[in-house]
């Protein structure tokens, strides 16, 4: 069973731009829809739309880092169907808007030239352990992030 989680995985992986509901993944895996949800999540730790998004978001990450494309390009290049989810999404994983990213990495490159890319590049992967509408509605209620308490005012 792994094997076939990991060839739809391998799928995502190499075009992540692509639409991937999960009924076109378990055919990958020749496997039900449920059976593979289910399978995905127990072996990768989240399940594959998440999964999805976050190759989505570090590849966005990659392209606002390293060219001078326009945002609505990287939007469009890395899957997203419009600019507004693509923006919302990105804030809500990495905590700023895709320009202010770019502003932000541009200034601070020079500073990693003798880092190894790998160390950066984890260092940067974002991290997708909750679903971001989960995120979202736990920030607009107050809820600490890894605590079911509210904050006290």
């Amino acid at each position: 069973m792994l094997r076939r989680l990991l060839r739809a995985k391998d799928r995502i992986d190499a075009a992540s731009h692509e639409e991937w509901p999960v009924r076109r993944l378990a055919n990958v895996s020749c496997v039900s829809q449920a059976h593979f949800a289910r399978s995905f999540k127990d072996a990768f730790g989240v399940p594959p739309h998440r999964y999805l998004l976050t190759r989505r978001i570090e590849r966005a990450t990659a392209l606002l880092r390293d060219t001078d494309q326009s945002i609505t390009d990287i939007a469009f290049q890395t899957g997203w169907k419009s600019l507004g989810t693509f923006g919302r999404t990105f804030r809500d994983v990495t905590g700023e808007s895709p320009g202010e990213f770019r502003a932000r990495a541009q200034a601070a490159a020079h500073e990693l030239e003798w880092v190894p890319a790998c160390f950066v590049s984890a260092a940067h992967r974002p991290d997708l352990t909750i679903a971001v509408s989960e995120k979202r509605r736990q920030e607009a209620g107050g809820i600490v992030s890894g605590s079911k308490e509210k904050e006290v005012p």
